[in-house]
C-alpha cells in the first residue's frame, strides 16, 4: 500500500505542475512598471520633524541599541535651550535588514519606515546615509505628535504643564 500512496503523491505533484504550465505568467517589466508595495511595507528609513519644524531625534541611542546588525550610529548634542538632538546620525543601508526595530524603539517617532525600496547603487559607500540625507521636511505618519510637549521635559514649557502630564507632587505631603 505504500507504493500506491507514493504513486498518488507523484501524480498529484505532476498534476499541479501540468495545471500551472498553461497559465499566463505574471511578469512585471520592472523599470517601466513598478509594483505598488503594501501600505505597511517597511523599506527606507527617514528622520522626521515635529509639527514645529524642529528635529524629533533626541539622540537617545535606543535605535542603535535595538538594531540587530549595528548599522545605526549617532553623536548626541545639546542646544543652549536644553533641547537634545543628534550632532550626526548615520545609517549604513548596506548592512540594514529593514526589520523596523529601530522605528519601534524610537520614543519620539523620529525614525519612520517608508515604502521606498529603490536604494541600489554600485558603490557601497553611497549606501551610508548621513543625517542630511535622512531628514525630511514633514512629520511623516504621525503629524500630531510633539515629543517635547507630551513628555513634560522642561524645555518648551515648565514641568507639569505638558499635554498629558499632571503637575509635580510634593512627596513629603503624602507621608502619614
Amino acid at each position: 500500500m505504500k507504493i500506491l500512496s507514493d504513486i498518488a503523491a507523484l501524480l498529484t505533484g505532476m498534476w499541479i505542475t501540468w495545471k500551472h504550465m498553461f497559465r499566463r505568467p505574471v511578469t512585471i517589466q520592472y523599470p517601466e512598471e513598478k509594483r505598488q508595495p503594501y501600505p505597511r511595507y517597511r523599506a527606507r528609513i527617514v528622520l522626521t520633524r515635529d509639527p514645529d519644524g524642529g528635529e524629533r531625534c533626541v539622540a537617545c541611542q535606543l535605535c542603535s541599541a535595538a538594531c540587530p546588525v549595528d548599522c545605526i550610529s549617532m553623536q548626541p548634542t545639546e542646544d543652549t535651550d536644553g533641547r537634545r538632538s543628534a550632532e550626526w546620525f548615520r545609517i549604513n543601508f548596506a548592512r540594514c535588514i529593514f526589520c523596523g526595530l529601530c522605528a519601534e524603539a524610537c520614543p519620539t517617532l523620529a525614525i519612520q519606515m517608508t515604502p521606498d525600496f529603490e536604494i541600489c547603487t554600485r558603490d557601497i559607500m553611497d549606501l551610508v546615509y548621513e543625517k542630511e540625507d535622512l531628514l525630511i521636511d514633514g512629520c511623516g505618519k504621525s503629524s500630531h505628535y510633539n515629543f517635547y510637549r507630551h513628555a513634560g521635559i522642561g524645555v518648551t514649557q515648565p514641568r507639569g504643564n505638558g499635554a498629558e502630564e499632571l503637575p509635580p507632587v510634593d512627596v513629603r505631603g503624602l507621608l502619614p
